[in-house]
């Protein structure tokens, strides 16, 4: 998971030093976890993310949608009983066969 602690001296960085030291900003965000925010003109421009933590981002990001879509089907009675969803994947597992 994403560090919820950004270490303000060292994880804001102007763009024209993360050019410089490219590498050992990429090595560091693998290694800390923490994001690395950089700034252009003086004004947050992007944010650096290690794959995994950029990973578990999207999942929960993913989850979070369809948890939000569950709830409006919800809302809109849209939803079916235990025994009908039972029926329905048997009827997809037929399908497959």
């Amino acid at each position: 998971m994403i560090s919820s602690k950004i270490d303000l001296e060292q994880d804001i960085q102007p763009l024209s030093e993360f050019r410089k030291h490219t590498a050992e900003y990429i090595e560091r965000v693998k290694n800390d976890k923490r994001p690395l925010i950089l700034t252009q003109h003086g004004k947050s421009a992007a944010v650096l993310l290690d794959v995994n933590s950029y990973q578990k981002m999207l999942y929960n990001y993913n989850l979070n949608e369809e948890l939000i879509e569950a709830e409006r089907q919800i809302s809109r009675d849209e939803t079916q009983g235990h025994q009908e969803v039972i029926l329905q994947v048997k009827e997809n597992l037929k399908k497959w066969k």
